[in-house]
């Protein structure tokens, strides 16, 4: 089994590198080709392929596993990305197009200045960094467990092997092949979803509305928590989820870098509402594969693991070869879209927001600059940020082992709701209000407003009796507002 899983991981790689080749042949060369695809992009696969980037390795493993302690309440949030997405369409893409933006953090060096620049690019940078590299931990660790450990092969060895690979089919194109590879990867995330689902179905002999009504009678399927008190209360869990696909999609340089490669902003608004709508479909279809995991294990007696994590996994090894087969190309595809995006947009964000390569001008072919005192044309110099953030990446998957205790979609939620928060409030005091702000100010803020919420977040159960979700994201986000408004800039004497 373990030899098959093998063969398939280098097919699916050779695959992914023939669909490099290919949309790398025509169109747009060099960086302009890394960065911006020649906005050429065909919105329909960028619209697709953003299902692929959307769910990653957590949604994938998490949101299934989950349906066993939270029961469908994840569906709530589901309904607030629509919320979101419509927001991203009709405010902040109009922004970025308007502007023509390569890197959408140049709009907050236009609006207030330098330092909240590289304040909100260094914000998205620390959140990617983690937030990415713990969706491709779970992918690494998984294959990890149920193959390479047999082996003998040490953690490390599948991580570095992730890693070169993404890096080698970046290298050259960028955004370009990213924009081509997540429209495959997204076929391969839902197969292994539809594939599970159907041969537990078969192995039952039940259909989708037997199973439902299963899952139903044991109120697995229950989607609206109604305590106002809990965490997954189901009107925050709506307003989480617009929020965090504002922050996570709209205000996140890996998710709009795809948005901007379209050829217009009709075409990006067209591609983000229909990924939205997909994105509905999508994930009701892993709450049904976790429902299905559910009645799987009472029907047959199979012992569930107790981490959530591995709950998927172990159903679809042992139901059958091809379940385990599907299933590691879903892993690897999931590994994949979670790192390939994520590392052209880091590699973008620190070119252009602190190298500056917007006022240099980014085909490479003209002349150097000093770069760590040496003359290096800014082809030469991207390069080398792309092999620097591919090395961190692959660091942080190492770090985070001995530290995997919990579903990681939690973990997730919990990073972004702290570092996208300033972002959050500096764009909402850009768009919706005309203050200037003292920009010196602006990096000051955006550190205290998590450090205020992590402490109401500790404190609040015994001070309140209320426990703070996902919905910690607009307190941070406020808190920055605040402050913001008290920011004024000094006077002119």
């Amino acid at each position: 089994m373990e030899m098959t899983i093998l063969l398939c991981f280098v097919a699916y790689t050779a695959l992914l590198f023939a669909v490099m080749w290919l949309s790398g042949r025509r169109g747009a060369k060099g960086n302009e080709a890394f960065f911006r695809a020649g906005r050429r992009s065909p919105w329909p696969v960028v619209a697709y392929g953003m299902i692929g980037a959307s769910l990653s390795g957590v949604t994938f493993m998490s949101v299934p596993g989950d349906v066993l302690a939270n029961k469908w309440f994840y569906m709530p949030m589901v309904l607030g990305y629509v919320l979101g997405y419509a927001t991203i369409a009709l405010v902040l893409l109009p922004l970025y197009y308007r502007l023509n933006l390569t890197s959408i953090y140049s709009y907050l060096e236009q609006r207030f200045g330098l330092h909240s620049e590289k304040t909100g690019a260094l914000f998205f940078i620390l959140s990617r960094l983690l937030g990415s590299a713990l969706r491709m931990y779970l992918v690494v660790y998984v294959l990890y467990e149920f193959v390479f450990s047999s082996w003998g092969i040490p953690f490390w060895v599948p991580a570095v092997v992730f890693i070169a690979i993404i890096l080698l089919y970046t290298f050259s194109s960028g955004i370009k092949t990213v924009v081509w590879t997540d429209m495959l990867q997204t076929t391969f995330l839902i197969l292994a979803a539809v594939a599970t689902v159907v041969a537990i179905l078969n192995r039952l002999d039940m259909s989708v509305p037997e199973l439902l009504a299963v899952s139903s009678d044991q109120g697995y399927t229950r989607m609206f928590n109604t305590d106002p008190m809990a965490p997954k209360f189901w009107l925050k869990q709506v307003l989480a989820g617009m929020f965090i696909t504002i922050t996570m999609t709209g205000l996140d340089q890996d998710m709009m870098q795809k948005n901007l490669t379209c050829k217009s902003l009709r075409d990006a608004q067209k591609n983000v509402m229909t990924s939205s709508l997909l994105f509905i479909v999508v994930n009701i279809v892993f709450l049904c594969l976790g429902a299905a995991l559910i009645v799987y294990a009472q029907s047959t007696g199979f012992v569930l693991p107790d981490q959530a994590d591995k709950i998927f996994p172990s159903v679809a090894f042992s139901l059958s070869g091809f379940t385990g087969v599907v299933f590691v190309l879903g892993m690897v595809a999931a590994g994949y879209s979670s790192a390939d995006g994520t590392l052209t947009a880091l590699t973008t964000t620190f070119c252009y927001d602190f190298l500056g390569f917007d006022k240099k001008g980014t085909d490479g072919a003209g002349e150097k600059v000093s770069f760590w005192g040496r003359a290096m044309t800014l082809l030469s110099v991207r390069r080398l940020v792309h092999v620097a953030f591919a090395l961190l990446y692959l660091l942080v998957i190492i770090a985070f082992r001995p530290f995997h205790d919990d579903s990681l979609i939690s973990i997730i939620f919990d990073v972004a709701g702290f570092t996208y928060g300033p972002l959050l409030g500096l764009y909402a005091f850009g768009l919706f209000t005309k203050r200037r702000v003292d920009d010196r100010w602006v990096p000051y803020i955006a550190i205290l407003s998590p450090l205020v919420c992590y402490v109401m977040k500790l404190g609040a159960p015994t001070w309140f009796g209320y426990t703070f979700g996902f919905e910690i994201l607009l307190l941070n986000g406020l808190i920055t507002f605040l402050l913001l408004l008290a920011a004024r800039p000094r006077k002119a004497k």
